[in-house]
């Protein structure tokens, strides 16, 4: 909402405060066709000839975090800490009854009660890689964090693909709105003989090109790649949630001990309350 809103207060702004001084939208909308085509047409070409398929698509569907904001919400958090907490009463009550678990995640009936978790494919490697291994003795913590820290820091590095996808688009844009520019001012020179009323309309719309390179270069792309990176970055202490209860779970914190220092390190707007997560752990099964 607040995105929709600020982009309209661009809009609004920009061109009121035009319309204020005196200037007439008609030949910037008499243009802007032609310069939003040779403009937005080259930033999209030049974006597709540097990337892949899938960071074309990748980038297309991050950009919806604009307006959506970050994958996993407070909820989810709360979720989370509920199905870790099962996990890991599980492999010490049971250790045999985990692998049926972290081996088949999609047929899970723990991870089943957090359907978006499961469809996750990072955080289930996260997960049962880790809780695998340590089946297998592979449970030194130290070594334990450094490895999921190097997990991570991987996954982060993907995710932020898109923001400097669209970082590039951004510092690209004003030159492309220059060359928008120089194309108007030759189209400019082959009228030359005309009057004067009609060489500054040429004149007015190949300055529309530079206009809508920066234009949409400050006003719209490169917000659009910083609230990107926003969400991105919020979307990865998700993952450190996770190691960090696993991480407690290697130095054999109890259970709900594990929880707590997780909780702890949640951000604050989506953290979950200790009276209420406790209180929903109170009425949880283990079945092991």
């Amino acid at each position: 909402m607040i995105a929709t809103a600020g982009i309209a207060f661009t809009f609004i702004m920009v061109f009121g405060g035009y319309l204020l001084a005196g200037g007439k939208l008609g030949i910037i909308l008499k243009s802007l066709p032609f310069e939003l085509t040779m403009i937005g047409g080259a930033a999209v070409g030049a974006f597709a000839v540097g990337n892949t398929v899938d960071s074309l698509k990748q980038t297309a569907k991050d950009t919806l975090k604009v307006f959506k904001g970050s994958h996993w919400k407070a909820d989810d958090y709360e979720d989370l800490l509920k199905v870790m907490y099962q996990l890991i009463a599980v492999s010490r009550k049971n250790p045999v009854a985990l692998e049926s678990h972290i081996d088949a995640p999609e047929t899970s009936e723990i991870f089943s009660q957090f359907p978006k978790l499961q469809n996750d494919h990072s955080a289930l490697d996260i997960i049962c890689d880790t809780l695998r291994s340590a089946s297998m003795n592979y449970n030194d913590p130290m070594q334990v964090e450094e490895l999921l820290d190097k997990k991570i820091e991987e996954t982060k590095h993907h995710r932020e693909h898109s923001v400097h996808g669209l970082q590039s688009i951004a510092d690209g844009l004003p030159a492309l709105g220059i060359v928008a520019a120089v194309l108007g001012v030759i189209k400019t020179m082959g009228s030359i003989d005309q009057p004067p009323e009609v060489l500054g309309k040429l004149i007015g719309g190949a300055l529309v090109g530079t206009f809508l390179g920066v234009f949409l270069a400050y006003c719209l792309v490169a917000p659009f790649a910083a609230k990107v990176k926003a969400a991105a970055d919020e979307d990865i202490n998700f993952y450190r949630t996770i190691k960090e209860v696993l991480v407690s779970h290697m130095h054999q914190h109890p259970p709900k001990m594990c929880l707590e220092v997780a909780r702890q390190n949640i951000p604050h707007h989506l953290r979950p309350g200790f009276s209420e997560l406790d209180e929903s752990l109170t009425g949880i099964k283990i079945n092991a």
